[in-house]
């Protein structure tokens, strides 16, 4: 099975008499350790499409399936818990608490397990080694640099150790050469730890990283390159 396939999936947003469709019946499949950036002019759905493939929205209809769960099948609470497990998110703009330093804000995730505070900890102090920030745990957010804040929320989308990782806009606040550090990152993630990554970006250099390059324009998928 692929980790990620979408079947004529469609969203419909309705606003007052208006009905806006965002996505048109797309169909998509991404495989396992698979890297994907998504493409396309602003408005055209892209983060709508990785919201839903996420968990965090879901289609008017269609087929969504993630990581072996059709997603539409599930409650609420299910799909909480899924998402929990399943998909690690990256944000343009970190969403990191300022009042917590960045091992307490890479533990945030595990508080909805069953592990003891020394194994969240643990994982903690793991996954920042892994983006190579063991010496920045008890900074602050407000004490770290734009890249390194972006490491730290990179380190907490993998601390629960899942197997995708949905990426908007990861390097849109960022420096050339910073941006350049982050997306290494990611190809690390994805070559060395087998993380299945899709990835939304307006920056070409940055979907050069990926191994698929796909273009939505007005809902529809209509470009792809390798």
């Amino acid at each position: 099975m692929p980790m990620v396939e979408l079947k004529d999936v469609h969203k419909r947003f309705v606003k007052g008499r208006e009905v806006v469709d965002v996505l048109m019946g797309i169909d998509l499949r991404v495989g396992e350790g698979d890297f994907l950036a998504l493409m396309g002019p602003s408005g055209s759905g892209k983060t709508t499409l990785l919201n839903i493939i996420g968990g965090i929205d879901s289609a008017t209809s269609g087929e969504v399936a993630v990581a072996g769960e059709v997603l539409t099948a599930l409650g609420s609470r299910q799909l909480a818990r899924w998402r929990a497990a399943n998909i690690g998110f990256v944000f343009q703009f970190y969403n990191l608490l300022p009042v917590l330093n960045a091992s307490r804000n890479v533990e945030l995730p595990l508080l909805l397990t069953k592990l003891s505070g020394q194994d969240r900890r643990k994982n903690a102090a793991t996954a920042l080694a892994i983006v190579g920030l063991e010496d920045r745990a008890q900074h602050k957010p407000g004490e770290l640099s734009g890249g390194q804040q972006q490491r730290v929320a990179i380190a907490r989308a993998i601390v629960a150790d899942p197997p995708i990782l949905v990426c908007d806009e990861p390097t849109g606040d960022l420096d050339r050469d910073t941006a350049e550090e982050v997306l290494d990152l990611l190809g690390i993630l994805n070559r060395d730890h087998g993380k299945t990554i899709l990835m939304v970006t307006h920056d070409p250099k940055a979907a050069d990283h990926a191994k698929r390059i796909l273009h939505l324009d007005k809902g529809t998928l209509v470009q792809q390159a390798a």
